[in-house]
């Protein structure tokens, strides 16, 4: 142990550090094991073909000598003699190691004492080095340093192990929505809105599908593309392709997009809405989407309303946030979330909450629209409580513009109740 040195290293602190970021745990290791060692260097290599390359450092006041980005060619250093058994991976004074004491390394750094292990990832796979190296003869090293220093490699290899994961599965997550994007794995279906005094269809919601085996619903991928910074471009895909249909629908229905805030702050939703259709298109601001600066948005949602473009709110009553957006943005629609109108014949709690929407709906004007109708008993309830539109399966399912285009024209030309009109499907 170091003179004036704890005689027992902290490795509990050290493995609470690796809980840390990558970049800061790994270069808190590497000062621990250097001070705990009394070394001047402390470095993690990564190997790469014929060379390594000093990933991490820390060295104080030899940052002109190596730092992070460096490389040397692997037969120049001690890692690859050391891996093969040529020198040991513990070397108090390197004098006393002929071998080490002889090759160019050794002399071009005035190396005197050294430590090296390796750190082998969970494949078996040997990612690199953890070393440490004194231009002094460190005497008291000893065997239970090398073993103190084993296990900080062990726990490195950890640390550099969820990194290479995360990094692989970051590099999946793009690849596959790469794949969607380009080649065109995005469709679009959609569910009939309707006017619940009347039974009228005033519109469709627009809602991706997307190919593939994966059978994932269209929240994890639009999740999956935020995280890999094409939340954008997936989602103005799935708007542009829904914007392709509203001319071919009667002019009095209008259709709804699910977006970000992210995507409306972009500006991109703004430019592809084309302004004479702008009265027949509504945004929804989702209750799960988080809003870091409701100014900002409220911004971006004004240049979008001056061409008649109305915004919703969904998810009403599934949590605190949906409220927070009907506060901060005054939208023009408030959509009751499945979770309020699901058997609220049933539940008084349900019931009351709906009513205060509805009041609050009629004292700012604001319409109120009722999601994931099922039944004809719930579809009653919100008629009696005033509830202006719905849909919902009861109403009809998502369906292909072909299919819409069916309904629309029975529509023209029957006065039945939709709930009698629409297609129903598995």
């Amino acid at each position: 142990m170091r003179e004036g040195e704890p005689d027992i290293f902290d490795l509990k602190g050290l493995t609470a550090a690796l809980d840390d970021k990558a970049e800061y745990s790994l270069r808190r290791a590497l000062e621990a094991v250097r001070v705990h060692l009394g070394m001047q260097v402390a470095y993690v290599s990564e190997f790469v073909d014929d060379r390594t390359y000093f990933r991490e450092v820390d060295a104080p006041g030899l940052e002109h000598v190596i730092k992070p980005g460096d490389s040397m060619p692997l037969d120049y250093v001690y890692c690859k003699h050391i891996l093969e058994g040529r020198l040991p991976e513990l070397i108090p004074d390197v004098l006393d190691v002929p071998f080490a004491a002889n090759l160019p390394f050794t002399k071009d750094m005035g190396i005197r004492a050294h430590m090296s292990v390796p750190i082998k990832l969970n494949d078996g796979r040997t990612y690199g080095m953890f070393c440490c190296v004194s231009t002094e003869p460190q005497p008291t090293l000893n065997v239970r340093d090398l073993k103190m220093m084993r296990a900080v490699a062990e726990l490195t290899a950890v640390l550099i192990g969820r990194e290479i994961d995360a990094t692989t599965e970051h590099r999946t997550k793009l690849e596959r929505i790469q794949k969607v994007l380009s080649q065109d794995e995005l469709s679009i279906v959609v569910q009939p809105i309707i006017r619940i005094s009347d039974q009228r269809l005033l519109g469709f919601e627009c809602l991706s599908r997307f190919a593939g085996p994966e059978n994932w619903t269209p929240d994890i991928w639009f999740s999956m593309a935020a995280s890999v910074g094409l939340g954008t471009e997936l989602e103005m895909r799935a708007v542009e392709k829904g914007l392709a249909l509203l001319g071919l629908f009667p002019q009095d229905l209008y259709l709804t997009f699910n977006v970000s805030p992210e995507t409306v702050m972009s500006g991109a939703l703004a430019k592809a809405i084309p302004k004479k259709h702008g009265r027949r298109v509504v945004v929804e601001i989702t209750e799960h989407a988080s809003v870091e600066d409701y100014a900002a948005l409220g911004g971006a949602l004004n240049d979008l309303r001056i061409n008649g473009v109305r915004l919703a709110v969904d998810d009403a009553g599934a949590g605190y946030a949906s409220l927070r957006h009907i506060l901060a943005l005054q939208p023009d629609i408030i959509k009751l979330d499945i979770s309020l109108t699901h058997n609220i014949q049933d539940d008084l709690a349900r019931h009351a909450l709906a009513a205060a929407l509805v009041h609050f709906g009629r004292e700012t004007k604001c319409q109120i629209l009722a999601e994931g109708v099922e039944t004809a008993v719930e579809f009653d309830v919100l008629r009696k409580l005033g509830v202006e539109t719905a849909q919902g399966y009861f109403l009809g399912r998502p369906m292909s513009f072909v299919e819409a285009m069916t309904l629309v024209q029975q529509m023209n030309v029957a006065a039945r109740p939709v709930a009698k009109l629409v297609p129903r499907r598995a």
